[in-house]
């Protein structure tokens, strides 16, 4: 099944990724398993980015204004060489969730139990809303 998934970051206007499709297994019944998933599966994305990448990486004119006017321009190298353990890179974003470092919202209401009951349904939307702690000093 598709959904949309949208991320965002408080404080943000524009959200951190753009809405994209992202494909489901019919079997995410839960907040826990839907979190997993969507780890699974940027987890998969960057091995593939990774296997892509150019070795020798340009950018043309076009690139350059389009990514300029999204405010930053990169050859969108990746500097980390490893590839995150799915299961431990899962149970972090759990974890993450648990301790209210990020909110999930199903069509504009909020899920709150991990191992509540979820219906999901084509087409709906996902919003991951991701919290900055702050700290530090004022000097």
């Amino acid at each position: 099944m598709n959904v949309w998934i949208t991320v965002k970051s408080l404080g943000k206007r524009k959200p951190i990724l753009a809405k994209q499709a992202a494909e489901l297994p019919e079997t995410t019944d839960t907040l826990r398993q839907l979190i997993r998933s969507i780890v699974a599966q940027q987890i998969k994305a960057l091995q593939d980015r990774k296997n892509d990448a150019e070795w020798l990486a340009y950018l043309m004119p076009e690139d350059i204004q389009e990514q300029g006017t999204a405010g930053k321009v990169g050859f969108g190298t990746i500097y980390n060489e490893e590839i995150p353990n799915v299961e431990g890179a899962m149970d972090t974003a759990v974890t993450a969730y648990e301790d209210g470092l990020f909110k999930v919202f199903l069509n504009d209401e909020e899920l709150q139990g991990l191992d509540e009951p979820l219906i999901l349904r084509e087409d709906d939307n996902v919003v991951f809303i991701r919290f900055t702690m702050l700290a530090g000093r004022l000097w």
